[in-house]
């Protein structure tokens, strides 16, 4: 393996990017947990995972590389993170296994090579006995792998998404109270259907913390919260649950299953996505439950060393 500076070697590859592929980090747009991410590439769900490299052979083509020495990897992306050369470069007794073409979707290509390309098939296997190359997940519509996205995407701007929600919060509240004031002067006779101080108490439940009437009957949301206890009955599949860092001493919760996506702070609220609502987020507030399952499955999920 080498950096992109090199003369253009067949056999080298030119780095490009790398991730992680461990129980506790991995690509969730390849599957719902680790072992189903494996699968999606072909290789066993090793505990310890793996670190994929992705880059270019010397003809341009496209290849995946995945090794043992996650260390390694993880140390080379914190340094690119922080805007620091390193030259990935994992001894070859890592490697687990090179796979022709790219996983996720890279917009960068290295110099000097032809533009990135998918390899010609091994000489001697049939297009029978030869595996299709690796690519992206189709992110175009509304599915699963975009549900998980969506997910991954609230986590990394949960301020936004909390004052959005805060906004449209109010906005409901406001509007509830204003046509409770309105029913009752319609009325006349003080008959209204709900007092409005009553009305507007029921609507701002979700603000400390109560489901709103949407949320407790929506179908979806039921059945996502009565899997999530049945993880704390049944342990998931590795990955399923994962913890991370989130300010103030909480933790960020990722869960996913079938059909569903979940994203939470422990001491806040949560979101669920769901393949049938297609570019729907479903907030649910903390209420009674809420904050005492979050705990639980934070008890059990998978956190990055």
């Amino acid at each position: 393996m080498t950096g992109t500076d090199e003369s253009a070697d067949e056999d080298a590859l030119f780095v490009l990017s790398a991730v992680l592929l461990t129980p506790a980090q991995f690509p969730s747009v390849l599957g719902d947990d680790f072992p189903e991410a494996c699968a999606a590439l072909g290789l066993e769900p090793y505990d310890r995972g793996y670190g994929l490299v992705l880059g270019q052979d010397g003809g341009g083509a496209r290849w995946t590389v995945a090794v043992d020495d996650v260390s390694l990897v993880a140390v080379a992306i914190a340094a690119w993170d922080c805007g620091m050369e390193y030259d990935l470069s994992p001894d070859e007794r890592t490697v687990v296994a090179a796979l022709p073409g790219w996983p996720l979707a890279l917009s960068v290509a290295a110099p000097g090579i032809p533009a990135p390309h998918d390899p010609d098939p091994e000489p001697g296997v049939d297009d029978d006995g030869a595996s299709p190359p690796l690519a992206p997940p189709d992110t175009t519509s509304w599915g699963s792998a975009q549900r998980r996205l969506g997910a991954d995407e609230i986590a990394l701007q949960w301020e936004a998404w909390r004052e959005q929600f805060d906004s449209e919060d109010e906005e409901h509240r406001t509007g509830a109270a204003a046509g409770a004031d309105a029913d009752s002067v319609k009325d006349g006779d003080g008959d209204a259907e709900e007092p409005p101080e009553e009305k507007a108490e029921s609507e701002a439940t979700r603000d400390d913390g109560q489901l709103d009437d949407t949320q407790a009957l929506h179908d979806g949301v039921r059945r996502v919260l009565k899997e999530l206890h049945g993880y704390l009955e049944s342990s998931p599949p590795p990955g399923r649950i994962r913890s991370g860092f989130a300010p103030a001493g909480a933790r960020m919760l990722r869960a996913d299953g079938p059909g569903w996506s979940l994203v939470a702070r422990t001491d806040d609220i949560a979101y669920i996505l769901l393949d049938d609502e297609p570019n729907e987020v479903l907030p649910v507030g903390r209420g009674p439950e809420l904050p005492k399952l979050l705990e639980a499955l934070d008890r059990i999920a998978v956190r990055p060393s």
